[in-house]
């Protein structure tokens, strides 16, 4: 998944007082604490799905079948969330007793079948609820060509059971298939094997045959087409989206031969790209075969295809090497930045590659300031909280500058040859953080591991870090300079096109406006001179209006209000609204709010609700 931002004024680094911590309950450690499953007795391998989308009731109603491990057990147990079991059956049609346990504010409620010790099939028949927090029912006033309802779902990090009745942890890999009736018109995807035209009937039918994790079962029905790039790549999207993302992704060939040339074969076949209505709530979910993406990557210059390659480097760290526990998600998210980093280096050269490095820092300098401590060390506990509490850019950006610091010491030919060797010896199988240091102690340090405790365990900032840079960020800051200059020097403002630079560099020019030392007339001026206001780039718009919102620039704000609306990506929501929170501008922010609401998925509204202290409806 492409990184949530905590976005704040300015960028300071401010080198915190560093606590040393270390996992809180060792007992737990490997164990998925957010699952009620016990996979000691009993554990699924593969799902067979049965089910149907209603649109007038926003259900999905039918049956997961699965093949399990039987360790002697009289009793199977899985997740869920708001689900209605209808019956449930074991081989042969035979019924069988079930009970759903205790309601969990976080994890949901246990579902506890009886089975005997020679049984490895089970058959669940439910329905979901309308308020199912992993399914997002969009009406087509909704959607970017507001013909078609839509249907997307977000099962990471623990949601999957609101769908699905499953044993929703990353400890284990299942591979599945599904049949899907959606109403005529429609087309059904999944993280599977797709289709390249609709059905005449409505139905579709799936294959995931190689094992993933739970979190990564995936489906989306709305009124698609799709459009190749090559020979295992393509673009869906709705029609109106499609000619133009097909053109913004148009690398996407290439991206896998450069990943494939850092870290070999690519292991799921195809890599398609699924753009989404602008509700999505993340950059991107790499969900196997088919990476969900937002259309806020297009931006009509191909400057923001970054965000592509860290979908597909996910299809190494994360779906091929999985964290076998959220307390581990850097495990995941870390490598898939540096690997994303590197395929950009491949592409477009390492000037390139240096700006997204350092527009990163500056996302995770705002993260580290602003979560609690706790979650900003590398490996984390999540004991009796919810995984979504600590997505910050912590596991994302203070995890590649780990990996960052690891090529730099032992160069990058070793730490490649090393990194090749980690996603082929441990493929398709889960990772902890310990099981991890163990492998890189044995395979690339010679035993050294002095760093561990103050990179992984340890709150706060390390020591030897080693702050990212760039040579095209010092263009754009004597651009800023000069255009400070001229506009107190009361020159004459000169409209210019924002296109002429690229998004990252627009991006780093803006957020070099410090509110305490630019005034409302430098903001002015630069209106004048670049029209950021008016800028159709959801980048450059979320810089501009943030920095507009803290210095109460209000001529922005109808036009802010339109995009809040618009856009439900959670990395654009949160520093918005937490910049009218921070400049007392709490009537605004629940006037925007509560028009917005509405379209946001239930991890946005989640996120947003809790830094407005909503109340309303």
């Amino acid at each position: 998944m492409r990184k949530v931002a905590l976005i704040a004024a300015g960028t300071l680094l401010a080198v915190a007082c560093n606590k040393q911590v270390t996992t809180a309950h060792p007992e737990n450690e490997g164990r998925d604490t957010q699952t009620f499953a016990d996979l000691s007795k009993a554990k699924v391998k593969h799902l067979s799905l049965d089910i149907e989308t209603d649109f007038n009731q926003k259900m999905i109603i039918g049956s997961a079948q699965y093949t399990f491990e039987n360790n002697h057990a009289d009793e199977i147990i899985f997740d869920t969330e708001k689900l209605t079991i209808d019956s449930v059956v074991l081989a042969h049609g035979k019924k069988t007793k079930y009970t759903l346990g205790e309601q969990d504010s976080i994890k949901g409620q246990p579902l506890h079948i009886e089975v005997s010790k020679n049984d490895t099939l089970v058959t669940i028949y439910y329905k979901t609820s309308p308020e199912a927090h992993a399914l997002q029912w969009l009406d087509p006033a909704q959607t970017n060509d507001k013909k078609a309802p839509f249907l997307l779902t977000q099962g990471q990090a623990i949601l999957t059971r609101s769908y699905i009745p499953i044993q929703d942890t990353p400890s284990i890999r299942i591979t599945y298939d599904a049949k899907v009736k959606v109403p005529q018109g429609l087309m059904a995807l999944m993280s599977a094997i797709n289709p390249k035209e609709k059905s005449a009937d409505g139905v579709y039918t799936f294959q995931m045959r190689q094992p993933i994790a739970p979190y990564l079962v995936a489906l989306a029905v709305g009124d698609v087409e799709y459009q190749p790039i090559d020979h295992r790549t393509g673009v869906y999207a709705e029609p109106g989206m499609l000619k133009a993302a097909a053109w913004e992704f148009a690398e996407m060939g290439n991206m896998v031969t450069a990943a494939e040339q850092l870290y070999g074969p690519y292991p799921w076949e195809q890599f398609d790209v699924l753009v989404l209505p602008p509700s999505f709530p993340f950059g991107g979910m790499e969900n196997p075969r088919l990476t969900f993406a937002t259309p806020t990557a297009i931006v009509g210059d191909r400057s923001m295809t970054n965000l592509i390659a860290h979908e597909l480097a996910h299809s190494w760290s994360g779906n091929l090497v999985t964290n076998s526990t959220w307390d581990d998600f850097w495990v995941n998210e870390g490598f898939t930045v540096y690997f994303e980093r590197r395929i950009m280096e491949a592409l477009e050269g390492k000037d390139y590659a240096d700006m997204i490095s350092v527009i990163g820092f500056q996302d995770l300098e705002t993260s580290m300031r602003n979560i609690p401590e706790k979650y900003t060390s590398l490996k984390v506990d999540m004991t009796g909280a919810n995984p979504d509490d600590a997505f910050s850019d912590v596991p994302y950006d203070k995890g590649y500058l780990f990996l960052k610091m690891l090529e730099d010491r032992y160069g990058r030919e070793k730490f490649d040859q090393f990194l090749n060797r980690y996603f082929s010896s441990h493929a398709f199988q889960t990772m902890t953080t310990e099981k991890f240091i163990d492998y890189m102690k044995a395979n690339l340090t010679n035993g050294e591991d002095d760093f561990v405790q103050e990179w992984i365990y340890t709150t706060g900032w390390p020591k030897d870090l080693k702050k990212p840079t760039s040579k095209l960020f010092d263009l754009a800051e004597a651009q800023f300079h000069q255009a400070i200059e001229n506009g107190r020097a009361n020159q004459p403002a000169k409209k210019v096109e924002i296109s002429t630079k690229s998004t990252n560099e627009w991006v780093h020019f803006i957020r070099l406006i410090d509110p305490k030392k630019h005034t409302i007339n430098d903001l002015k001026y630069f209106d004048e001179v670049y029209d950021f206001t008016h800028s159709n780039n959801p980048e450059i718009q979320t810089a501009w209006y943030e920095k507009a919102f803290l210095m109460k620039y209000d001529v922005v704000n109808p036009h802010a209000k339109a995009f809040l609306v618009k856009v439900g990506r959670r990395k654009f929501l949160e520093p918005l609204y937490l910049a009218l929170k921070e400049s007392n501008q709490m009537a605004l922010a629940h006037d925007i709010y509560k028009a917005a609401r509405p379209n946001y998925h239930f991890v946005a509204r989640n996120t947003i609700d809790g830094m407005l202290n909503y109340k309303g409806n």
